[in-house]
């Protein structure tokens, strides 16, 4: 038997995208490799492996642990082979995924909540509750799962939000049921079929970085396909280029660099042509920014608008980007201005705003979209307001991972009272950022000077790993912090806290967490 090699724990959406054609297929493996547990029945399906449906990054999970757990041996392009064949055959529709994408796109989230407490305690005091809404299975196959943990982590009952209740009662009696019922087998979606080739429209923002319009070019080569990516910021360009695939029904992944940095891109993508999702770098996936993308050759759309705002009496620089958008504009009342420029799906606005402050229309080429005239911000708040960053690096193999925030505009609404459901948000302003102990216990462990810094960017980069002979205990540099942004508004400056946990490193970083 060929052994494990490191080769098997890199993530799924390198190995996704980063490897040749093979000359085998996800077929042969199954029939060749799985088949030797696996039983293929009279009607040709088989045995567990039917029972389940599962994103790309799931099926890897599930192939990662046939390897680990039980010998298999795989070659790097095996396994890709049959994560690619599993998720084509027995994948989930986007639809099935939306709410939980977060997840696969490595959104940076603190807190991920299940549709109710119990099953928040039951299954997302040991991973994301994402990871189970991530796929879907008959009941005798739920039913198997939560057999499967008992057996795998038999200390799971005796532990927190397990052993102060019948956890196996439960198990059997509530969380099954339920599992089946919210979420069923049903059947597998026909893979992709279309050729996503051509010159797509993008925009997204990078947190921290600030909004950026750009251009997508999808080029099939073979099964799979070449990538062009820029990101035009404000004061800057970015260009990358590699490699991507379609997986299942549309499940876009794909691996670039510039040379420098390499990112990987998590997304979805329609036969009409719309791209959703993140990019973020591979070394650090904290840092990354959305990815709206649409073909240019698409029926007329805005996809994105940037700023949203516009202060009274000022002139502000309006970028829209979009799929046939026209040089066609149409301003209400108070709102004056005229178009800049027009070139590759981003039109570029110059809007001046008078009057009371409140939404207002923009119309360009049939399409329109709502922008906000505002005189100051009402109040600020933090995002995300709950963060966890990680200590790492100081000699050791795991890097540190930050955490970015930013500092949110809003009015107060219609009803003229703050945080309730009429506010309108006004988007990101510069801030000044601090941070500073959570509590009595980070005042005594003097958490705000030894967990890390913040940047002006609102960037948070944890201390070092490893003992620190300067703390009590000789304790690492974790630390309880709240993060503290002020924003100049005129007549006084507006203020908001944040929540941020520096914690340990995270040593096993599974595809879906």
């Amino acid at each position: 038997m060929k052994p494990l090699t490191r080769t098997a724990l890199v993530s799924a959406a390198a190995l996704l995208t980063a490897l040749p054609a093979w000359a085998v297929s996800g077929q042969d493996v199954l029939e060749n490799t799985c088949a030797a547990c696996h039983v293929q029945r009279p009607d040709g399906g088989w045995e567990r492996i039917d029972a389940a449906r599962k994103t790309p990054e799931g099926w890897d999970m599930t192939v990662t642990r046939m390897m680990h757990n039980h010998g298999v041996a795989l070659t790097p392009e095996e396994r890709a082979a049959v994560v690619r064949y599993l998720a084509d055959t027995r994948g989930l529709t986007v639809a099935e995924t939306e709410g939980r994408r977060y997840i696969l796109e490595r959104e940076p989230v603190a807190v991920d909540e299940g549709p109710n407490t119990q099953m928040t305690q039951t299954c997302g005091r040991c991973h994301s509750y994402a990871r189970v809404a991530l796929q879907r299975r008959t009941p005798e196959d739920w039913a198997h799962l939560v057999n499967f943990h008992l057996g795998q982590f038999p200390t799971l009952e005796y532990q927190a939000l397990a052993r102060d209740r019948d956890w196996w009662g439960i198990a059997q009696a509530e969380i099954i049921p339920f599992l089946a019922k919210t979420y069923p087998l049903g059947d597998a979606p026909a893979p992709f079929a279309g050729d996503a080739s051509g010159e797509y429209v993008l925009a997204g923002r990078q947190p921290g970085v600030g909004d950026y319009s750009g251009k997508l070019v999808l080029a099939r080569n073979g099964a799979d396909y070449d990538v062009t990516m820029t990101l035009d910021f404000a004061d800057a360009s970015r260009s990358f280029t590699g490699t991507g695939r379609i997986l299942g029904a549309g499940e876009w992944r794909a691996t670039l660099t510039d040379g420098t940095t390499t990112i990987r891109q998590v997304a979805s993508l329609t036969e009409g042509g719309h791209v959703s999702g993140r990019w973020y770098e591979a070394e650090s996936d904290v840092t990354g920014g959305r990815i709206e993308a649409l073909r240019r050759d698409s029926a007329p759309q805005i996809i994105a608008a940037f700023p949203r705002r516009l202060k009274l009496g000022e002139e502000t620089r309006v970028t829209l980007a979009g799929a046939g958008l026209s040089d066609q504009l149409t301003l209400p009342e108070g709102v004056s201005g005229s178009v800049e420029s027009v070139k590759d799906g981003v039109t570029t606005l110059k809007l001046t705003a008078k009057g009371a402050p409140g939404p207002v229309a923009i119309g360009l080429g049939g399409q329109s979209i709502d922008l906000i005239a505002y005189e100051k911000p009402d109040r600020i708040t933090i995002v995300p307001d709950m963060a966890m960053a990680r200590i790492g690096g100081n000699g050791g193999p795991i890097p540190k991972t930050p955490a970015q925030f930013e500092a949110m505009g809003w009015l107060n609404g219609p009803d003229g009272q703050p945080a309730t459901d009429d506010d309108i948000a006004l988007g990101v302003f510069p801030a000044q950022w601090r941070t500073d102990n959570f509590n009595e216990e980070a005042v005594k462990m003097e958490d705000a000077k030894y967990a890390g810094s913040i940047s002006e960017s609102g960037l948070f980069m944890p201390a070092d790993a490893g003992p620190n002979p300067e703390r009590p205990m000789m304790t690492n540099n974790a630390g309880n912090l709240k993060v503290i942004a002020t924003v100049d508004a005129g007549d006084a400056p507006l203020t908001a806290e944040a929540h941020l946990y520096a914690t340990v490193q995270r040593f096993v970083d599974a595809p879906i967490r």
